[in-house]
């Protein structure tokens, strides 16, 4: 496989586990970094050994030298940075979420479609190993078709004291988390025609929405059940596994806690051990998520090499992102909302 150099912006909290992962990529590198903040720049250069620094995007793409942008900063700076990556000729990874708003995906998607370079976004969480596991499992019929599902994450783990701007948006669990079990739930079930959502906050110390309950409709015509919460304190904490549950015409599935997956069907029962992998550089609990990042990121530098389409291409994403947008207006308007067409 060809050796892809990359450059990555954003130093924080996140792009760590970007950074450990890149060097474990079979096929790409990161050699130059890029923040705003010096502390954080210092920080990670010096840890990873990155020697071109710098506090400027434009400055950094336009010196060049690399083949491609790993964009880790928060929301607000992509759609500037993904079209500046993009009038450089640049393929483009993207830091979930995408967008702000759906306009200013669909005009990223564009941008780069218009420069013939790819864009794929940070959406790893299909890419963990139980949830890898659930849709192999669906690809083998070992249940037949399934009718049913419910994908959900409750947790009462602190996220804010890693990172506190979450306590400030307006949105928040729908936008952060909800985002990745969305996708989970097309990528399992396929797209969805409808949706109906209730959100509540239940942390007076936040903003947004800490707890979602989402009802699906699948144009396979299956119906699932997305339920997201920060607001859950259990007995054993489940941070941060995504539970599945799914029923179909031959049988049912259940991904559970302790990445337990359980699969019924004529022939009895199996247990599967779908734990994922402690690299190196990893720690309980995040260690699932991580291992997610590489596998992401594996993913990406090999279809930069064939020139195939990744699996959570922008365009792919934009379907993602349009069920997080009619969440919020099904939860402000208590009404369902029929998931119309996209053009980009």
């Amino acid at each position: 496989m060809p050796s892809f150099q990359g450059a990555l912006i954003g130093c924080g909290f996140f792009a760590v586990n970007q950074m450990h992962a890149w060097q474990d990529v079979d096929g790409a590198e990161i050699v130059a970094i890029c923040d705003r903040d010096p502390e954080r720049l210092r920080i990670v250069g010096d840890q990873f050994g990155i020697a071109r620094r710098y506090s400027d995007a434009a400055q950094m793409m336009a010196d060049g030298g690399f083949d491609f942008v790993d964009i880790a900063t928060t929301v607000n700076s992509h759609r500037a940075l993904v079209e500046m990556a993009a009038s450089h000729r640049l393929p483009v990874i993207c830091q979930k979420p995408f967008a702000p708003t759906l306009a200013d995906a669909k005009a990223m998607v564009a941008a780069c479609a218009a420069a013939g370079v790819p864009l794929m976004i940070h959406e790893n969480f299909r890419w963990q190993t139980p949830i890898q596991a659930v849709r192999k499992a669906l690809d083998a019929a070992q249940i037949g078709t399934p009718f049913w599902g419910r994908f959900s994450f409750r947790s009462g783990y602190d996220v804010f004291s890693g990172q506190p701007y979450l306590a400030e948006g307006a949105r928040f669990i729908i936008e952060d988390l909800g985002i990745h079990t969305l996708d989970i739930a097309r990528y399992i079930l396929g797209d969805v025609t409808a949706l109906t959502a209730r959100t509540k906050r239940v942390n007076p110390a936040i903003k947004g929405e800490d707890v979602a309950t989402i009802l699906l409709d699948h144009e396979t015509g299956a119906t699932s059940v997305v339920d997201v919460s920060y607001a859950t304190k259990a007995s054993v904490e489940p941070f941060p596994e995504t539970l599945i549950e799914l029923d179909g015409t031959e049988g049912s599935l259940r991904l559970m806690q302790g990445y337990r997956l359980e699969i019924t069907n004529a022939a009895g029962t199996e247990i599967h051990d779908v734990q994922p992998t402690l690299l190196p550089w990893a720690s309980r609990p995040w260690h699932n998520i991580q291992e997610s990042v590489l596998a992401i990121q594996q993913h990406w530098t090999e279809r930069l090499a064939s020139g195939a389409e990744t699996s959570t291409s922008g365009a792919d994403n934009l379907k993602t992102f349009a069920l997080v947008e009619a969440a919020y207006e099904s939860a402000a308007t208590l009404q369902p909302v029929t998931i119309g067409p996209l053009i980009a």
